[in-house]
């Protein structure tokens, strides 16, 4: 592919789906008609390049449209926006979603992630591929993560055109997957959000007590139920008394790290360089978590409500929520809930008549796991690749477009709503001195009732699956994802906190609890956490893009028996391991090797 402005021309549809968000061109530059233009000057230059963070939607709009981003279409986004073609290029081909070689019009995602690949999807996948050969007109991709763990195998159809459709299929059966591939359109409704609840409707809940309840489309039916007395509080107490209160409260952040939230609010809102942001980090892309999708397709108003009670804390008045793209569902429900909000006078240029101005934008993803690091996400709203940035500087002084920014994902956002109603003394009672509030967990794999439970802090892995209905023989259990640790049967009574863990030698990451009878191959199930991370390293940094591709050797060669005897290999992968851990940027190579040490060390995985 030449990677300057070459001779490619866009169809029509192509130009149509890149005119629909940018508008029509406004000089031959940008791709007019010769005859209706004026061919002595060119508009764009500094105008257009300060569009470049629609590079990411334009790349969307025509995948969508047609299906694939062919170089015509490619060269008019690039001349639309003044991007460099090589850029662009880039940019296109770092997205898993995306194809800049011609397929088919509909696309078969099937998951063989960690909950699937334990559910059969090897076998589903073979069985999809050979009724969808070539010439049905469906593409089967295997698939990382859907994030649909709790009803595996899953499998997720997406049918380019004007609009795009979607199906999702889970659980599926080579039959559903081929019927959502095929006709989109005719595929069973997915089930409801709450059905991934299985305390939906228990008094006791704090987090999840609308989900099942509320009709998640209807605002009215959020009010009754306690809606937007979180954001009348934040006014009554102002910008200082809502962080306050946060800080007060404990609250630290839910995506993994850990960090106080106040924290980072004050950091923000102290910082004297404005514009400020709010960015709401909803790419939950770590195998096994699911538990921001049923927020946002079960009570979406709540992460509206509580997104703009952080911006008003932090003075930001521009808010992005960057979502997944294997979550067309939740799209449909936060498009709906924002612009319901907006007409209601909840988002907007005079917020219930505070005179407090804040609107969100939704950014999608499409399909990088390395975007669920913060400074990779804002990378990719920016129109770049995804890749992390040095620190410092820290996003709370320079983050997104370079501002003062405040990131922190869907659960930690929600979480501020019953700060407020029931006070930072009241939400510190619930959990242990170091770890406060109640916590989701996402609980799948070899268990009777998978699906999202919300825990005090404090309860124990057993606790946890006892209400999950965990299966006789279990053999081990994942905490964290493909990024934390396996922990042993006999371990059940690991307090679940971000400091038991901790101190239990393991890690409880975003809240991921994947549980496997030992029926699983746990070899195989190693290899594929390595050839995910393989997969969705970025390739900034050689201690992970090698290490990644070492690791995933290594384990090869065990599984298959041959090459070097395993004690060899297993010398090997410390040495890689250690060399990602010290060395990677970010902390998809400094958790790369975690699972599978933890599975060498507590479970003898090879022994």
């Amino acid at each position: 592919m030449d990677l300057h402005f070459g001779d490619s021309k866009p169809t029509d549809e192509e130009r149509a789906a890149v005119d629909a968000l940018l508008g029509p061109p406004q000089s031959s530059w940008e791709g007019a008609d010769r005859s209706d233009a004026d061919l002595r000057w060119a508009r764009g230059g500094r105008a257009a390049r300060e569009r470049r963070d629609l590079l990411l939607p334009g790349l969307h709009a025509v995948n969508d449209r047609v299906g694939w981003i062919s170089e015509g279409a490619l060269d008019y986004l690039c001349r639309r926006l003044t991007v460099p073609p090589a850029e662009a290029y880039g940019v296109a081909t770092f997205y898993s979603m995306f194809s800049v070689k011609p397929r088919p019009a509909t696309v078969l995602h099937v998951c063989t992630d960690l909950a699937c690949a334990a559910a059969g999807a090897s076998e589903l996948c073979a069985g999809v591929e050979a009724r969808l050969g070539l010439g049905s007109g469906v593409s089967v991709e295997r698939s990382p993560c859907l994030g649909l763990c709790e009803r595996a195998p899953a499998a997720l159809a997406v049918k380019a055109g004007d609009p795009v459709r979607t199906a999702v299929s889970a659980p599926t059966t080579i039959e559903s997957a081929v019927l959502a591939g095929s006709a989109p359109d005719s595929a069973p409704e997915e089930p409801p959000a709450a059905m991934a609840v299985p305390q939906a409707g228990d008094p006791s809940l704090v987090l999840l007590s609308r989900v099942g309840v509320v009709d998640p489309t209807s605002l009215d039916d959020y009010r009754a139920h306690g809606g937007y007395t979180a954001l009348r509080q934040a006014f009554a107490l102002g910008p200082a008394g809502v962080i306050r209160e946060v800080t007060d409260a404990g609250l630290v952040g839910r995506g993994g790290a850990a960090f106080p939230t106040g924290r980072k609010w004050q950091a923000t809102a102290s910082q004297p360089d404005h514009p400020h942001y709010l960015v709401c980090n909803a790419d939950e892309s770590e195998p096994g978590t699911f538990k921001d999708r049923v927020i946002m397709e079960g009570d979406p108003y709540s992460l509206v409500e509580a997104m703009t009670v952080a911006a008003y804390a932090i003075g930001a008045h521009k808010g992005y929520l960057y979502l997944r793209g294997e979550y067309p569902r939740a799209l449909v429900r936060l498009e709906h809930a924002i612009d319901q909000a907006r007409a209601r006078g909840l988002l907007g240029d005079d917020i219930l008549g505070q005179g407090y101005a804040f609107d969100i934008e939704i950014r999608r993803g499409a399909g990088a796991y390395i975007c669920g690091e913060e400074t990779a996400l804002f990378n990719s709203i920016e129109g770049y690749r995804g890749e992390p940035r040095s620190k410092p500087p820290f996003p709370v002084e320079k983050g997104l477009f370079g501002k003062p920014t405040a990131e922190n994902n869907v659960e930690t956002l929600v979480n501020v709503l019953p700060i407020l109603t029931m006070g930072a003394q009241a939400y510190a009672a619930i959990g242990t001195g170091k770890s406060t509030g109640p916590k989701l967990f996402c609980v799948s794999g070899s268990v009777d009732r998978p699906g999202i439970y919300e825990l005090p802090f404090g309860a124990t892995l057993g606790e946890l699956l006892e209400l999950a209905g965990v299966r006789k023989r279990l053999r081990a259990v994942l905490l964290g994802g493909a990024a934390g640790g396996f922990v042993r049967p006999d371990e059940l009574d690991i307090p679940l906190t971000f400091e038991g863990t901790r101190e239990a030698g393991t890690t409880l990451g975003s809240g991921v609890v994947l549980a496997f009878d030992d029926t699983v191959p746990l070899p195989r199930l190693l290899l594929r956490i390595a050839e995910f991370f393989r997969d969705e390293s970025c390739g900034q940094c050689v201690p992970c893009r090698v290490g990644t591709v070492r690791q995933e050797e290594a384990l090869h060669r065990i599984v298959e028996r041959t090459g070097a005897d395993a004690a060899d290999d297993i010398a090997l992968l410390r040495e890689v391991g250690r060399a990602m851990r010290d060395a990677s940027i970010c902390g998809l190579g400094q958790t790369a090797w975690n699972a599978v040490e933890s599975a060498i060390d507590r479970l003898g995985a090879y022994e």
